[in-house]
């Protein structure tokens, strides 16, 4: 009979992000091989897991079409070799593709049903631009349930800004600023390299090379540099491409347990799951989405934003992370919140960035005994917030000297 079993996240890889379009890295991979070098890379370095016990495969990607689509899951599954009796499928939250697909599979473990899984997620969108296939319903305008620039992110931003005056386009710059300054500084110390995939790519004339770093970084980034910047979404507006996550590919994956197979396994984990929520908010500003999403999940968890040592939160845009620590009353450079750098320097492949954020965090508590609960939140398109609490297996109760 099944049992209630806690949920551990054993461990996670990703490829490299490569900038989006014809001069960005991966313009001549496709997606599903991007996913299919995360499974293999996640296997390879977990020998101790047999490929016939993965119960599921959860991929999920936010334009489910050409090289992204096929029911990703089990395709790439089959592509990666795994045992043709794992099953696989594919999930569509949007930006929160990745953290849905580990929270589905998550369900799964601790409802007893599966013992171990893959989840994560791709997005490439040089091949896929983001609304390049959709078609949203004339209801949605015609009726008035959406304004039609709840459909462009960057309008959403805006309205962040319009909604919270304190939240000021110089508190945006430099936040900005300090993800890319952070980020290198984690290259630097070789901190984000151990979890990199290397990718075989192609240029355009026919020569191979490998992909081995995150490739839109800006380390050298200015407050002056940043003030410069044209304002896409709306004349004079507040949002720039210095403080918006770029267009980017790639792909992430996780390895999922449960308890049982944790202890059978000899597995060693790296996180426990504690609680999830994803709440739903006005569309026209969904930047916002993390706030009612992180309430949620601390109210599940019996735990108060106190309690979270460490936070993980996507840099859609740099106003609406700021929004969210303005909330609940954290300060913009609060060593606490991504301290690695984000979105904004090493790029937000949609639906591949939820796992992102969970691969930081655990490599984080690996150097931080003395913190025992982290977060990664992310806003999501269409008005919608996803929240993930997680346990330091490390935690040893002492406080940082």
């Amino acid at each position: 009979m099944a049992e209630i079993s806690d949920v551990y996240f054993v461990d996670g890889m990703r490829t490299p992000f490569g900038r989006a379009g014809e001069k960005g890295m991966y313009w001549n991979t496709r997606a599903d091989d991007l996913v299919v070098k995360t499974i293999i890379g996640v296997m390879e370095r977990n020998p101790g897991v047999p490929g016939e016990r993965i119960d599921d495969v959860a991929i999920a990607a936010t334009s489910q079409t050409g090289d992204q689509g096929l029911t990703l899951g089990r395709s790439a599954a089959i592509l990666a070799g795994l045992p043709m009796t794992v099953p696989g499928f594919a999930i569509d939250r949007m930006c929160a593709g990745a953290m849905t697909s580990v929270t589905t599979m998550a369900g799964s473990i601790g409802m007893g049903m599966y013992d171990i899984a893959l989840a994560g997620g791709v997005e490439h969108m040089g091949h896929h631009p983001i609304g390049s296939n959709a078609d949203p319903n004339p209801r949605f305008v015609a009726e008035k349930m959406v304004d039609p620039g709840a459909l462009n992110m960057g309008v959403t931003a805006e309205r962040i800004f319009d909604r919270f005056p304190h939240l000021t386009k110089e508190r945006s710059d430099a936040f900005g600023m300090r993800s890319q300054h952070r980020a290198q500084a984690a290259y630097d110390a070789g901190k984000i390299q151990p979890d990199l995939v290397p990718v075989g790519v192609k240029d355009a004339t026919g020569a191979w090379g490998l992909a081995t770093e995150d490739e839109g970084r800006r380390p050298q980034t200015t407050m002056a540099d940043l003030a410069g910047l044209k304002t896409p979404f709306r004349p004079h507006g507040r949002v720039t491409a210095g403080t918006s996550s770029p267009l980017t590919d790639g792909a992430t994956m996780s390895l999922l347990a449960g308890g049982r197979a944790v202890k059978e396994l000899g597995l060693t984990p790296k996180m426990r799951l504690v609680s999830f929520a994803f709440a739903g908010v006005q569309p026209e500003i969904m930047g916002i989405g993390p706030i009612p999403s992180t309430e949620k999940a601390l109210r599940k968890a019996g735990l108060k934003i106190d309690d979270i040592g460490l936070f993980e939160l996507n840099e859609a845009f740099a106003v609406q992370v700021i929004s969210l620590l303005d909330h609940f009353g954290i300060a913009d450079d609060d060593p606490r919140v991504n301290q690695w750098g984000g979105a904004i320097a090493v790029g937000h492949p949609l639906a591949a960035s939820g796992v992102r954020l969970m691969i930081q965090l655990a490599a984080q508590f690996r150097e931080r005994p003395d913190v025992r609960y982290g977060l990664t939140a992310m806003c999501v398109g269409l008005g919608q917030g996803g929240s993930v609490i997680w346990e330091n297996p490390y935690f040893d109760g002492k406080k940082k000297k």
